[in-house]
């Protein structure tokens, strides 16, 4: 086998650097690359950039009044529509790697509402405070309860179901990156002139700096490509391994599976519970923090449980 690490032909020594920079806007250049991997490097990248970046954004809107998102508002100029797409513009950058937490917008008119007028947690900042929301007319109110959630990627509004009358799901658009593109140019290194060079355009939202980016991206595929060469097992699959048919069966069973009310069940699948492995062991507080759950939810929770012979941990 080839001894990768006395392997010195292929000993990758180039740099990054930020050749423009403007806030959110940056050309940044990675060389010199041998010869072929501009391209290899540069589209990895890219597609990371584009698609797997974590970010948080509003999941979810509530307006006083509002039971849908067809309603006309009185006192205001925006209709309830223009509302929701002036507030899906709202940048949020997680600053402590909070994953859910809710803003709220309380004001009187006459006002031009911006999001600087909103109530955030400190888990979350707003890197776009004069996005305009809304014109408010003199005497009228406006209250609006929006929930903000971490994720990758775009979410639509169809994948998060409700029973609240008046809460709207919105589009979310987590990923930070607006715009990236590469391109790779020929680049020497003393006599040799078949080096590659990549030219990386990238635009955020302004939650992160392009260069934070690309590092990013970067230490993604470093995981990725590491599973290659040493791979890690998953512990559920560790644990799986050394029970009985009958407790790995119990393990596998769905929420739903339980006989719960489905309200509780709903709530399970939201907070990221779906199965009976996912709950076992998990702390009775843990379990309650759930939101739409309770102490009694989770009395009721653990009943069904122990009906499987397993149960909360404490």
């Amino acid at each position: 086998m080839l001894d990768l690490q006395n392997y010195t032909v292929m000993t990758p020594t180039f740099q990054v650097e930020e050749l423009e920079s403007n806030g959110a806007q940056a050309t940044i250049s990675i060389e010199p690359l041998e010869q072929g991997y501009g391209h290899t490097i540069g589209n990895a990248l890219r597609r990371v950039l584009l698609s797997s970046l974590p970010g948080a954004a509003v999941t979810m809107v509530h307006i006083d009044g509002v039971d849908h998102q067809f309603t006309a508002l009185e006192g205001l100029s925006e209709d309830a529509v223009e509302l929701i797409l002036n507030i899906k513009q709202i940048r949020i950058k997680s600053i402590i790697g909070e994953t859910t937490s809710t803003m709220k917008l309380e004001m009187t008119g006459p006002a031009e509402v911006t999001a600087q007028d909103l109530e955030t947690s400190g888990g979350f900042e707003i890197s776009n405070p004069e996005q305009h929301i809304a014109t408010l007319a003199k005497g009228q109110k406006l209250h609006v309860e929006m929930t903000v959630e971490s994720g990758v990627g775009y979410s639509q509004a169809q994948d998060r179901k409700t029973s609240t009358i008046g809460e709207i799901p919105v589009d979310a658009v987590f990923s930070p990156v607006i715009t990236a593109n590469y391109k790779v140019e020929a680049t020497r290194v003393g006599r040799r002139t078949d080096f590659d060079r990549v030219v990386l355009s990238i635009l955020t939202d302004g939650t992160i700096t392009p260069l934070e980016a690309v590092e990013q991206a970067a230490q993604i595929l470093v995981r990725q490509f590491s599973q290659i060469v040493t791979p890690i097992i998953p512990q559920e699959e560790v644990r799986e391994s050394q029970l009985s048919p009958e407790e790995a069966e119990t393990l596998r069973l769905t929420v739903e599976e339980l006989d719960l009310p489905t309200r509780i069940a709903n709530a399970l699948r939201k907070g990221g519970f779906k199965t009976v492995g996912d709950l076992v062991g998990v702390a009775r507080p843990t379990i309650a923090k759930v939101k739409n759950l309770g102490e009694k939810s989770v009395d009721v929770i653990n009943d069904a449980l122990k009906k499987k012979g397993v149960e909360l941990g404490a």
